[in-house]
């Protein structure tokens, strides 16, 4: 018996998502906060090549770090309830095609979409296309959000050009990532020490 509510103990835990950082536009606070988001942010960027402010800004606007979040739904006659923009889910609101394309392109198959190191690694695969694809250098943060927002396609087509709200929303990202890698720079030190501590 005792083992039973072991088990339903470690099944709940695997279930239960953890809140958003509280401090979120401070990346040192939010990977000393949760040092295990730091060793998967920067797994993917070793992996990927793109850099860690810039992964972590994306994220930043997706889904302010919350697991589950979804679009809202649409409101028909302000009371009914009806479907969503998209099937956009998770820490990086990736949509379920291009996820499906990424667990299987990464081979990564037991990927979820609100599991962190799975979204941040996702974020980097998507970087990673528009980099070796359009010629986005892997730190422009600004262009590669437009192509992360419209999907490679869109990007090439430039179809981000009539969206200035857009446009607002990728100069926003470019700020963050760049206020990200200053804050990285004066703890990356530190950090990098306690995953040494772990080994």
């Amino acid at each position: 018996m005792r083992w039973l509510t072991l088990l339903f103990a470690v099944m709940l835990a695997a279930c239960s998502t953890l809140p958003p950082p509280a401090r979120p536009d401070d990346l040192c606070r939010i990977f000393q906060q949760r040092p295990k988001w730091y060793e998967s942010a920067r797994s993917s960027s070793r992996h990927w090549g793109i850099p860690v402010p810039v992964l972590m800004a994306t994220m930043r606007q997706e889904s302010s770090y919350q697991a589950k979040v979804r679009p809202p739904r649409r409101y028909y006659l302000g009371v009914i309830p009806g479907g969503r923009a998209s099937d956009a889910y998770g820490y990086a609101q990736a949509k379920e095609d291009i996820w499906t394309r990424y667990r299987s392109d990464a081979h990564h198959g037991w990927a979820s979409r609100d599991d962190f190191a799975d979204a941040v690694d996702f974020i980097g695969w998507y970087d990673h296309q528009s980099v070796q694809h359009a010629g986005i250098p892997a730190d422009d943060a600004y262009h590669l959000y437009l192509s992360y927002h419209e999907g490679l396609g869109g990007y090439q087509r430039h179809s981000y050009r009539n969206k200035p709200w857009l446009q607002a929303l990728a100069r926003h990202v470019a700020y963050q990532s760049r206020r990200y890698e200053q804050q990285l720079s004066a703890c990356r030190d530190a950090l990098d020490a306690s995953l040494h501590h772990w080994f």
